[in-house]
């Protein structure tokens, strides 16, 4: 590591900042998190209390976790000695363009600021900051929830110095996390368009009564996500072809697959056409309701955390045999 990682500040406790503020503390790090929430202290407590099992069933050490995590009044007292600055606000432009001025002017000129922005290119809302402090600032995007799911997507704006892209590397690796770095700006990014792409396909095909929201669950879980948990859709299909590799795949499949993809959704052209696609949209989400509604929100994350973990664990066992 290039330099050295003490102490964090969270500027939001929604359910990614809780979720980063305890993997930080789990980590060794002093944190700061602060947010406008009238119930701060007690989210802090359910969140450290909830997700402190889960790190510990990776391996960590949570001793006195609670004592490394603190309350800040408001931005400037978490950002008084931060070395790194993760920032959870409201995905608008304009809220972290006047968040990040702020954030620019309070904290530590070596502090590291990063956004955890799910669409939105942080050149979006560095526009008037200096060259100096535009530098320092980039997207380190997680996957909800951060402390389980490894991967951090690293996205440079166009005035990101390249210090910075290396430092939210070392930082997001001390922490247990995998970061990619994505060298072009895009709204989205990389996991979140290829979420979107697939739920727009996910959503056509209930829409259009091929499987129920449950049992196209069932084709993901027992096929595509076992597949892409261990190897992803490229060395996926660089298998799928045999020895013959990718190049074998495209080119004797790969035509009845472009023709498929021809068929895939496309978005509504015209006033009657949206009408439709919003009644549609209304029905695919009745039918979800219907196939997951009996459960309560903290039941499914908790059964999804549960199985998170054991997936985990699974990866972490093979990886220890073939060393």
């Amino acid at each position: 590591m290039t330099r050295a990682f003490r102490t964090a500040a969270v500027i939001g406790a929604g359910t990614i900042g809780l979720s980063w503020a305890t993997l930080f503390a789990a980590h060794g790090l002093t944190v700061r998190v602060t947010d406008p929430r009238p119930d701060l202290a007690e989210a802090v407590d359910d969140a450290l209390a909830t997700y402190a099992p889960h790190l510990a069933a990776r391996g960590l050490d949570v001793t006195g976790l609670a004592d490394r995590v603190h309350l800040a009044a408001d931005v400037t007292e978490a950002v008084r000695d931060a070395d790194v600055v993760q920032e959870n606000g409201p995905e608008r432009a304009g809220f972290k363009k006047d968040l990040f001025a702020g954030l620019a002017r309070e904290a530590p000129a070596h502090a590291l600021l990063l956004s955890s922005s799910s669409a939105i290119p942080s050149t979006a809302f560095t526009g008037e900051l200096s060259d100096e402090d535009a530098a320092r600032v980039l997207i380190g995007h997680p996957f909800n929830p951060p402390h389980l799911v490894p991967l951090v997507e690293v996205v440079p704006g166009e005035r990101t110095g390249e210090d910075a892209v290396l430092d939210a590397v070392d930082f997001y690796t001390s922490v247990g996390r995998t970061p990619v770095v994505e060298r072009k700006e895009i709204p989205g990014f990389v996991g979140n368009r290829l979420q979107n792409a697939l739920s727009r396909e996910a959503a056509y095909l209930v829409q259009e009564g091929v499987v129920t929201p449950e049992d196209l669950d069932q084709v993901v879980i027992n096929s595509l996500g076992l597949r892409w948990a261990t190897v992803g859709p490229f060395l996926g299909a660089h298998l799928g072809g045999g020895p013959g590799g990718y190049r074998h795949l495209v080119e004797h499949i790969g035509k009845s697959m472009r023709q498929t993809g021809a068929g895939l959704g496309t978005a509504p052209q015209n006033e009657e056409q949206n009408k439709g696609q919003e009644e549609a949209q209304e029905r695919l989400i009745e039918a979800v309701e219907k196939a997951y509604g009996s459960s309560t929100y903290s039941e499914l994350t908790e059964t999804r955390d549960r199985r998170q973990l054991a997936v985990l664990a699974a990866l972490d066992s093979a990886d220890k045999e073939e060393n």
